[in-house]
């Protein structure tokens, strides 16, 4: 159980990584994608932002759904062991650059807004991960639940309010 889960862990935290360093390191930054375009044979390799699922929801449910709740199960045990750390770091460095990701997604209208709770995600994340690294169970509480505000501020932004998380 524990290697499957380490597995799938470890999948989860190389697609984010790797689509990271795409959007940070090579390409220009479209300012929205309502569908994700449809993909063109060529010969040649395009450097350019193109998201898999163009569907904001199904996004959603498929990237972070499954991060957070490993995360809120992770964070609610209150004696934490190497494992439990581990768990942590590793889900909310995935939800830290899935801000990174939700960069590129938003629509130009609200780009502002959007990107706000994105790099918002990106903050809160990262400093959730580096109090797990520390293993400091108050710092964590803390950004994990600023973090966790900030998803529901933007669902209330961009979702009329549904999908509201708890801690």
């Amino acid at each position: 159980m524990k290697t499957n889960r380490f597995a799938l862990t470890l999948g989860m935290l190389l697609v984010p990584a790797i689509a990271s360093l795409i959007i940070l390191t090579r390409a220009p930054i479209p300012a929205t994608f309502a569908q994700a375009p449809s993909v063109e044979p060529s010969n040649e390799l395009k450097s350019e932002l193109v998201p898999v699922e163009g569907d904001m929801h199904e996004f959603m449910e498929y990237v972070f759904q499954p991060t957070y709740k490993r995360l809120k199960e992770s964070m609610a045990i209150s004696e934490k062991d190497n494992a439990n750390w581990k768990s942590i770091k590793s889900d909310s460095l995935i939800l830290a650059e899935g801000g990174n990701l939700l960069l590129f997604r938003g629509s130009a209208s609200e780009s502002q807004d959007w990107n706000q709770h994105a790099t918002t995600v990106r903050k809160f994340g990262g400093q959730l991960y580096q109090a797990a690294k520390q293993k400091n169970q108050a710092d964590s509480e803390v950004a994990y639940r600023t973090m966790i505000q900030n998803c529901n501020a933007c669902h209330q932004d961009f979702a009329d309010g549904e999908h509201q998380l708890a801690p």
